[in-house]
């Protein structure tokens, strides 16, 4: 028995009902044999009548080997090894449910494999004595290790690592891959406002958008060029960013109306990649060089008319 493979779950077989995700291995005329990913890729089998609720002309638009796929346990016979599961009894909602566990269940593996190998520990005892200790008292050992960032002597309290260091070493893994890292979130807008005092208009509309920030969510307001400016944040809540940068235009489009100016979304609130960071980079820098250009021939005709 390998020492660097063990199942997820503390359970050594699914149970009947149990939403499991598999690895199709081999599709016979009966249906389809795979692997049951989380529970140490032991063999299960997809009957073809459980592949699809409609009539099936072709196996491969349902079924395709090297796929994942969710799937949902029928029968579970411990003493000879079998598990029939279906594919047309689970619902879409299932399917994201199971993928968001697993997701979380692959990542808690790798960190317990990695530092199992590290220490040369069988991975199944470091689940013996932290991970399935915390899938009983939290209902996932992932949301154990995210409390345990912050609050890591309660989280581990009570329990025994096999050797010393490897408390330390997880803690060390767990805050370099689960520490939330905040979202980039940007919105453009053209802001105009042509009446007499516009200038000052303008920059007390863009201020108001500064004053929609918190301390969570910081906001910036940049000049790419006129009229074109960009409302930036970063925030580990996704949702309560985009919001903000609303509220933020919301603030301009209320204070430049006041002083019969426009304000126009170019780009409404979204998270943001590096690429989109970096040619908003590029663009200002454009910008930048145009202007200086100009400035430049400005006084090159100054200086001639003299």
């Amino acid at each position: 028995m390998s020492t660097t493979s063990c199942r997820m779950y503390e359970n050594r077989f699914p149970e009947v009902d149990e939403l499991v995700v598999v690895n199709v291995r081999q599709i016979q005329e009966m249906g389809a044999y795979v692997k049951l990913l989380e529970y140490d890729n032991i063999e299960g089998m997809v009957l073809l009548s459980e592949l699809s609720r409609r009539r099936i002309r072709s196996v491969q638009k349902h079924i395709r080997v090297g796929r994942n796929e969710v799937v949902v346990v029928l029968r579970v016979d411990k003493e000879k090894g079998y598990i029939d599961l279906s594919k047309r009894r689970v619902s879409p909602e299932d399917v994201i449910k199971c993928e968001e566990r697993f997701n979380k269940s692959k990542a808690v593996h790798s960190i317990m494999r990695h530092i199992a190998e590290k220490h040369n520990v069988p991975l199944e005892t470091m689940y013996t004595s932290i991970g399935w200790p915390l899938y009983r008292r939290y209902g996932h050992a992932y949301d154990a290790f995210k409390l345990a960032i912050s609050n890591a002597e309660h989280v581990f309290e009570g329990l025994e690592a096999p050797k010393p260091g490897i408390i330390d070493d997880l803690l060390g893994q767990i805050s370099r891959r689960l520490t939330p890292q905040p979202i980039k979130i940007r919105a453009d807008v053209e802001v105009t406002c042509f009446g007499y005092d516009g200038i000052n208009a303008i920059k007390s509309a863009l201020k108001s958008a500064e004053d929609a920030r918190t301390e969570e969510v910081p906001i910036k307001v940049k000049l790419v060029a006129p009229p074109l400016y960009v409302l930036l944040t970063n925030a580990l809540d996704k949702s309560l960013g985009l919001k903000k940068l609303e509220e933020a235009i919301t603030n301009i489009e209320k204070s430049i109306s006041a002083a019969n100016g426009t304000c126009i979304v170019k780009m409404k609130p979204k998270a943001v990649s590096e690429t989109d960071e970096l040619e908003l980079a590029d663009l200002m820098k454009k910008f930048e060089k145009e202007n200086a250009e100009i400035s430049g021939d400005e006084e090159d005709d100054q200086s001639g008319s003299e």
